[in-house]
C-alpha cells in the first residue's frame, strides 16, 4: 500500500476472485463458468470490419442490445441497463441507493459487503436458517437497500417467487435488488414482478448460462426511474462501459436464447446426476438451482478435501469463512468433467479409508 491511498480505503477487504492458476492444466470447477461455448451465432458474429471499427467508441446507449433484451423480457428499452459485468451494476446500487443502509443475507455473494464498505454504506447481515435457506422475515420491511441473490451463492438454494415478492412488497420506499446470476438453472425470475413493483431491480449476467464470462457483460431490468438513476452514475464515471465487440456479441446471444436454454437444461441434468452420486457417497448436498453444488462430508475436512482435489488436477472453491469451512463449492462441468471429479472423490475417500 502506498502513502497516497486515501485513509477511507486503507481498511477495505477486497473481494477474492476464484483461482486462475497457470502452473498446470486443471479441470476448472471453481468459478461457475459454463462448460459449453457460446452459440454458433455468437462465434460467427464478428468480422474483420468489426475489428477495424475498434478505432471508434462503442455506442454508449447500447441501443440495439437494449431493444433485444427488452423484447426478450417483455419490458421497455428504457427499463434496461447495460454494464461491464453485473458486478458494476451491484456497485452502482450501493452507491446510488444505500443512503439508509443496506441489508442482505449473512451467507451470500461476498462482494456485497465490499461494495457497502467502499461507499460507506452501513449494512446488516441476516443469518441464514439452519438449513441454509434465506430468512424472508429477517429481510422484510427493513427500510433499507435490500439485496438478495436468488438462487443464493454459495449454497445454490433458491427462494420461490412468492417469497421473493414478500420481501419486495414489504420495502416499498427502498430499492430491492434481486441478483439473478444463476436464475436460468432452475430458479424463477423476479422479472415477472416488474409490472407490480417500482422499487424492484433485477440484475442478470452473461457470465453463466450465456457462456460469455470473458466478454464482461451484465444487465439490469427495473422501472424507468431506477434505470435513469443508474444511467446517471454510468455517464458520470464511464459512459463507454461496454465495448463494441461485446455489444455485438451480446445481441447475437439474445438471438440464440434457445441455444443457451438448452445448455442450461444439460447442466441441470448433469447437476442432478452429480448430486445423487455425491449423496450416495455420504456427502450432504443442498438442493441447488444454480450451476454449482455446495457439498460437505462428515468425515472429510473441507480444506483438506479441496487441497487433495487440486493435487489431483481438479479445482473446486473453498471458503475461509468458519461457518462454511467444511463445505466446498463445485461448479457443474461437462458430463465427462463431472465423471472425472467423482472418480477423484472416490480416490480421496479410499485414501482416507472411507
Amino acid at each position: 500500500m502506498s502513502q497516497f491511498l486515501r485513509a477511507k480505503y486503507a481498511g477495505l477487504e477486497a473481494y477474492t476472485p476464484g483461482e486462475q492458476p497457470r502452473d498446470k492444466k486443471y479441470i476448472k470447477l471453481n468459478t461457475n463458468e459454463s462448460p459449453y461455448p457460446p452459440s454458433p451465432a455468437v462465434l460467427a458474429a464478428l468480422g474483420r470490419e468489426d475489428l477495424a471499427d475498434l478505432r471508434l467508441y462503442s455506442d454508449p446507449e447500447g441501443k440495439e442490445l437494449k431493444e433485444k433484451l427488452a423484447g426478450l423480457y417483455g419490458v421497455a428499452p428504457n427499463q434496461v441497463f447495460l454494464s461491464n459485468g453485473s458486478d458494476d451494476i451491484l456497485n452502482f446500487t450501493f452507491m446510488a441507493f444505500g443512503q439508509d443502509g443496506a441489508v442482505f443475507p449473512g451467507l451470500t455473494y461476498s462482494f456485497y459487503p465490499v461494495f457497502a464498505d467502499l461507499h460507506g454504506v452501513p449494512y446488516e447481515k441476516v443469518p441464514l436458517k439452519e438449513d441454509f435457506t434465506v430468512d424472508v422475515a429477517g429481510l422484510s420491511g427493513r427500510g433499507k437497500l435490500t439485496v438478495l441473490a436468488n438462487p443464493n451463492a454459495p449454497t445454490g438454494i433458491a427462494l420461490p417467487l412468492d417469497r421473493v415478492e414478500e420481501i419486495i412488497a414489504s420495502n416499498p420506499d427502498h430499492v430491492v435488488v434481486v441478483d439473478e446470476a444463476y436464475v436460468d438453472f432452475g430458479g424463477d425470475s423476479a422479472a415477472a414482478l416488474l409490472g407490480k413493483y417500482h422499487n424492484l431491480l433485477v440484475v442478470m449476467t452473461y457470465s453463466k448460462s450465456r457462456s460469455m464470462a470473458g466478454a464482461r457483460l451484465g444487465f439490469a431490468l427495473g422501472s424507468s426511474e431506477i434505470i435513469e438513476d443508474l444511467e446517471k452514475l454510468k455517464y458520470s464515471t464511464n459512459p463507454y462501459n461496454v465495448n463494441r465487440l461485446t455489444l455485438k456479441l451480446g445481441a447475437a446471444a439474445v438471438d440464440s436464447d434457445d441455444y443457451f436454454r438448452a445448455n442450461a437444461r444439460r447442466i441441470m441434468d448433469t447437476r442432478a446426476k452429480a448430486t445423487q452420486a455425491l449423496r450416495e457417497l455420504g456427502f450432504t448436498v443442498p438442493d441447488s438451482q444454480a450451476n454449482f453444488l455446495f457439498i460437505t462430508h462428515p468425515k472429510l475436512d473441507g480444506g483438506e478435501f479441496y487441497a487433495k482435489c487440486k493435487e489431483k488436477g481438479v479445482l473446486i472453491r473453498h471458503f475461509s469463512d468458519p461457518v462454511i469451512a467444511q463445505y466446498n463449492r463445485v461448479t457443474i462441468g461437462a458430463e465427462e468433467e463431472m465423471e472425472t471429479f467423482l472418480q477423484v472423490v472416490q480416490e480421496i475417500m479410499k485414501e482416507e479409508g472411507l
